[in-house]
């Protein structure tokens, strides 16, 4: 049934980290890349080696695999660990702002201004999309004259219901108007448009006939010419080609010209000299997003800016809890008062070391940081309480060698963590001992001014060696005070059963990686700092390493020493 249970839970958490993993992709690679482009290709390579790293690092351990191979993924893959957590933090925070700052009205998308107008004056709805635009000049009149009726047009056309175009005098079978040489692209809009559905004839002295083409709801418009480029196609440094084969000047006095061509009904391509495209439909289709000159949409823009502040944000804090654990734990000092302790005793201080986690990450060097700090603080009395190592003595014995520097006036002892089960608590026990260290496996030790008592950790059930308090505490004399090292907090009730003053206890990490203490406060009943239980005290340090990302945010890591007062002085 626990192998089911374990089974269950595995797929519950890999599910979701699939899942977190796919919405950052698409937050953080989909929307702020082009696609096909190199960050895309590499953000996506990155979207599915991350997570591998991770896994390979959380089991290569448990697997056997050589030492080196260990340290190779353990960094990258515990890293991404931890820069998962905030990441994903920070894009949770960061989507309600990147919600609100792409929220808009919806709206159509501008037409481009006629060139030399003034830029508030309204487009001609009588000229089509395709038309405006283009260079200014004078349009044909009429013979009728401005606002008159055009006599070419026969009457039987005007205004009449749309059906069926006639044939052109050229024998096309296109609704197709001949435009008189030399016209501008208004005069081609006019005679386009002359009529809903209508058709001019052929002026006397035009050119060729272009071809149109039905347009969106007015008219028709013309087609743009066999060898100039389809629709959308619009090349850089090239202006843009017209319906009717012209070309657009540049506007007067402007520093770089700007031409506009009509691919399809609504949209619209602007296109610079330096070939940067402008604004499209299909940018507004998509919510609204607006394209400038760089081609960049207002989505993409606001991604890329709550992305990379989401990046930053992330990196930053990670950065700075690495930054804690790889310098070293820092000190701190606390007066625990007992009542059964002799005056004798008063200020007699003990250094707790606990979860040093020695591994693939944190090696010798690290070690050797501990046990200069330790013996700076010139301690009474030196207690390791568990998790010292993730490994075997073969891979961690010279990590753990500067041990053998750690100097205290009554010793220092050893009691298993939950960790030293995972890697062969009995070779850690021989070898600590070689070091220097004394191990208590349920067992005490009369000091001259009180009793030392040591338990295994609860891990140790697995391979019949848990705590025992009967053992170690059964028959000692209870008007002595009494100091019991444990590496977990839970064990607590069984201390204050059996009379202890003070129990001494790590495991927890303090959370170690924010909000992680509040999930640690579910499994412990304290996760760190003093607490009094009955007549017995529980300290809990936050270890002086990290286990997995050598990462501490909100917990950094400590050496206590715990000083104990006497009531009698």
């Amino acid at each position: 049934m626990t192998v089911v249970i374990f089974a269950v839970v595995a797929l519950a958490v890999l599910g979701l980290l699939v899942l977190v993993h796919r919405w950052l992709w698409i937050r953080l690679v989909r929307d702020t890349t082009r696609p096909g482009g190199a960050w895309r290709r590499a953000g996506t390579v990155l979207a599915f080696a991350l997570p591998a790293l991770a896994v390979a690092a959380l089991t290569a351990g448990r697997a056997g695999a050589p030492f080196w191979l260990q340290r190779a993924v353990s960094w990258p893959g515990f890293m991404w660990l931890a820069v998962l957590l905030y990441l994903t933090l920070a894009m949770l925070v960061a989507e309600p702002a990147r919600a609100l700052l792409l929220r808009r009205s919806p709206r159509q998308p501008p037409e481009p201004a006629l060139p030399g107008a003034p830029a508030d004056a309204p487009a001609d709805p009588a000229v089509p999309a395709a038309s405006r635009g283009a260079t200014p000049g004078p349009a044909p009149q009429s013979p009728a004259g401005p606002g008159g009726t055009d006599p070419a047009v026969p009457a039987a056309s005007r205004g009449a219901t749309p059906g069926p175009a006639p044939q052109s005098p050229a024998g096309l079978g296109s609704a197709a108007a001949a435009v008189p040489a030399g016209a501008g692209l208004g005069g081609a809009a006019s005679a386009a448009s002359a009529g809903s559905g209508a058709t001019a004839p052929a002026v006397p002295g035009a050119g060729a006939e272009p071809q149109v083409r039905e347009g969106a709801g007015r008219g028709t418009a013309p087609q743009a010419p066999a060898d100039t480029p389809g629709d959308g196609d619009v090349e850089a440094g090239e202006p843009a080609q017209r319906g009717t084969g012209e070309t657009a000047a540049p506007a007067p006095g402007s520093a770089v010209a700007t031409t506009t061509a009509a691919v399809a009904p609504g949209l619209t391509v602007a296109s610079g000299a330096d070939g940067s495209t402008g604004l499209t439909g299909a940018d507004w289709a998509d919510g609204g997003d607006a394209r400038g000159v760089d081609g960049m949409s207002r989505r993409r823009f606001v991604a890329r800016v709550v992305g990379g502040a989401a990046v930053a944000a992330a990196a930053g804090t990670v950065g700075y809890g690495t930054y804690g654990v790889l310098r070293g734990p820092r000190v701190k000092r606390v007066t625990v008062p007992l009542a059964k302790l002799p005056r004798a005793a008063h200020g007699f201080r003990i250094a707790v070391v606990s979860d040093v986690h020695l591994g693939p990450i944190l090696g010798r060097a690290h070690t050797a940081r501990i046990v200069d700090t330790v013996n700076r603080t010139q301690p009474d009395l030196i207690a390791i309480v568990g998790d010292l190592v993730d490994g075997n003595v073969h891979d961690l014995g010279p990590a753990a060698e500067p041990l053998r520097g750690l100097r205290a006036r009554h010793g220092s002892y050893f009691v298993t963590g939950n960790h030293e089960y995972f890697s062969g608590a009995q070779q850690w026990i021989d070898h600590v001992r070689e070091l220097g260290l004394t191990p208590l496996e349920n067992a005490r030790r009369p000091l001259p001014l009180f009793d030392l008592a040591g338990v295994n950790d609860v891990q140790g059930e697995s391979e019949g060696h848990g705590p025992d308090f009967e053992a170690a505490l059964g028959d000692r004399d209870r008007s002595r005070a009494a100091v019991l090292l444990a590496h977990q907090p839970i064990v607590i009730h069984d201390a204050v059963r059996h009379g202890v003053d003070l129990q001494l206890s790590g495991h927890t990490h303090g959370g170690q990686l924010w909000p992680g203490n509040y999930l640690a406060e579910l499994a412990n009943p304290t996760v760190a700092g003093l607490e009094r239980y009955g007549d017995t005290q529980l300290y809990v340090s936050r270890g002086a390493g990290a286990w997995g990302p050598p990462v501490r945010v909100g917990a950094p890591s400590d050496i206590t020493v715990v000083e104990l007062a006497s009531y009698q002085a």
